[in-house]
């Protein structure tokens, strides 16, 4: 980077008579002005960002976007917290989904809890292409539709 002012001074003259000559300038227009008219980044700014980019690409400086080794990992179940309903609350209502593949097929499946009684369950036949992830999200996609749709038929 550049801590001295007087090597980002000199760095700046030199693109501003460069600026000058490309856009063909008098000498009283700013070099903002200058970088603008030319579309040239200000030297100082791309020098501090190519010291930015090296640094979090091959330098130790900083840490955030790096590869990190699996034992480094923090375990998900310490920071999450779950909450847990209410069984007495007239909506309460779980939701248990999963999605599967094999060589035959792929599905999702659904089942739907109100106030500890299962409500319904439903299953999904989906293409041979989709993937296990793709059969998972679908069973999240329905399971929210089905509640959302029967919560629509409560309201007067």
């Amino acid at each position: 980077m550049l801590n001295s002012s007087c090597y980002k001074d000199k760095l700046v003259r030199i693109q501003r008579l460069i600026n000058i000559k490309i856009a063909k300038a008098y000498h009283t227009v700013s070099n903002e002005a200058l970088c603008i008219i030319t579309g040239l980044m200000p030297i100082n700014i791309k020098i501090e960002e190519a010291t930015n980019y090296y640094a979090v690409t091959k330098g130790e400086e900083y840490l955030y976007d790096r590869e990190m080794d699996i034992k480094n990992w923090i375990h998900p179940a310490k920071h999450i917290t779950i909450i847990e309903g209410q069984d007495d609350s007239t909506h309460y209502i779980q939701a248990y989904t999963d999605g599967s593949k094999n060589e035959v097929a792929v599905g999702s499946g659904i089942a739907v809890f109100a106030g500890g009684n299962l409500k319904t369950t439903l299953r999904y036949k989906l293409n041979e292409r989709c993937t296990n992830n793709q059969a998972k999200q679908m069973a999240i996609l329905k399971a929210l539709e089905h509640i959302q749709l029967n919560e629509e038929k409560k309201k007067p």
